[in-house]
């Protein structure tokens, strides 16, 4: 039986993140085809996360920086290695590569972080995303992680495009990897009059979605509570600062929650989604969990990237405050509109995120896997980074390794 080993930034969190959703479906995927999977990470067990032993998933905790991983991984053998975001591919790449040579070596980005950080830079400066504020360090890493990974799962089209257009990178190296659910939602959620309040839900860690409840906050939430006094507006997410849960104001009707067990309840109860995105990147599960449950939304061009069709979005497409709450507002209020709405919803998710995208997935994985030595003599400029980069990194680790060690024997003290 093959054996895929996920090094995971993070360990998944399904209900706190989509990309701890993300995580859950690639997962299962490979356990639908008969694969073993081991979860490995460094990063500390979280209070949210999802019990991986419940499917069968042997969970590793592992140490940056310590050659105990090259001993355990070559013990394993595994016939594939996932990356979960660039940073785990920097950190541990050199080391599966001289571990398992023969291993597939596959790049899942969740979303392309050096976009979401070039529209996060420019949204603060007030100045639309150029070629400079993409071309940046974190760009040059990330970029090359790609390169020297035989695959990289890529969340949107719109990814996709910026990819190829702007990066230059190969399609060869590249899978359009979407969400998938594992069957179509029924329509049999609550309807409009059962129905009461507005939701907005996300991982506050996540900056995207904390410039979300800001700009609800200080905007665009008085603009819809003037016009529907009774309204309320209920935020969810995991990790809540103490600044985020300042903002709790029942007497405005701005109420926030934080973690929620049960988030796809919690959506069926609100009659309107609202997610205001000022910059991102990805697609957004919390508008995917919205359509499944029967929720229209309004959020902007940067909610919708990668996620709507040809017909138009699941509510309302706006970018300025005013905008946002009128269409909140006229949503919120007009049965048929909403009805109409929720339809679209329905339309999108079988156009974009049904069960088939998970089987055009494995398909292509497994096609690159079964050529993966010519895949590899063909990128070049992979095996460049590799010698370069992988050397400089080995020896980086290497030396912190050491001085770990050096510092276990001989503890320097305060006065040295």
């Amino acid at each position: 039986m093959p054996l895929l080993i996920i090094l995971g930034y993070v360990w998944p969190e399904p209900n706190s993140s989509a990309a701890g959703s993300r995580m859950l479906s690639l997962i299962k995927l490979y356990l639908s085809y008969g694969w073993q999977v081991q979860f490995a990470s460094p990063a500390e067990l979280s209070p949210h996360r999802y019990r991986l032993a419940e499917l069968g998933v042997a969970e590793q905790q592992i140490t940056l920086n310590c050659n105990s991983f090259d001993s355990w991984l070559a013990a394993q053998n595994p016939q594939a290695v996932l990356f979960d975001r660039f940073m785990l591919e920097e950190q541990f790449g050199w080391r599966v590569e001289q571990a398992c040579p023969a291993a597939m070596r596959i790049l899942d980005m969740e979303d392309c972080h050096a976009l979401r950080q070039a529209r996060q830079h420019c949204h603060t400066q007030q100045r639309p995303v150029d070629a400079e504020a993409l071309n940046s360090e974190l760009a040059l890493r990330e970029i090359a992680a790609i390169y020297r990974c035989d695959l990289t799962l890529v969340i949107s089209e719109a990814e996709m495009q910026i990819l190829q257009q702007h990066y230059a990178v190969p399609a060869a190296l590249l899978c359009y990897c979407p969400f998938w659910l594992g069957s179509l939602p029924e329509n049999n959620s609550p309807g409009f009059n059962l129905r009461q309040h507005f939701i907005a839900i996300g991982n506050f860690r996540h900056a995207p979605n904390w410039q979300a409840v800001l700009w609800l906050k200080q905007q665009i939430w008085p603009h819809i509570r003037k016009q529907l006094p009774a309204a309320e507006l209920h935020i969810y997410g995991a990790y809540p600062p103490p600044k985020a849960t300042a903002l709790d104001n029942p007497k405005q009707g701005f109420l926030v929650k934080g973690w929620v067990a049960d988030s796809k309840q919690a959506m069926r109860q609100a009659r309107v989604c609202l997610a205001p995105l000022a910059f991102g990147a990805g697609l957004k599960g919390k508008l995917l969990e919205a359509m499944c449950q029967g929720t229209p939304s309004v959020t902007t061009d940067i909610g919708v990237e990668g996620m709507n069709i040809d017909s138009g979005w699941s509510g309302a497409i706006a970018n300025d405050s005013a905008a946002i709450a009128n269409a909140a507002v006229a949503l919120y209020q007009d049965e048929p509109r909403w009805q109409l709405a929720q339809t679209q919803g329905y339309q999108i998710i079988a156009r974009r995120f049904s069960p088939e995208q998970a089987l055009r997935v494995w398909r292509h994985i497994e096609q690159v896997r079964a050529d993966l030595d010519k895949q590899r003599k063909a990128n070049f400029t992979g095996l460049m980074l590799r010698h370069h980069a992988y050397r400089s990194t080995k020896f980086m680790g290497q030396w912190i390794e050491a001085k770990s060690k050096l510092a276990q024997i001989a503890p320097v003290s305060g006065n040295e």
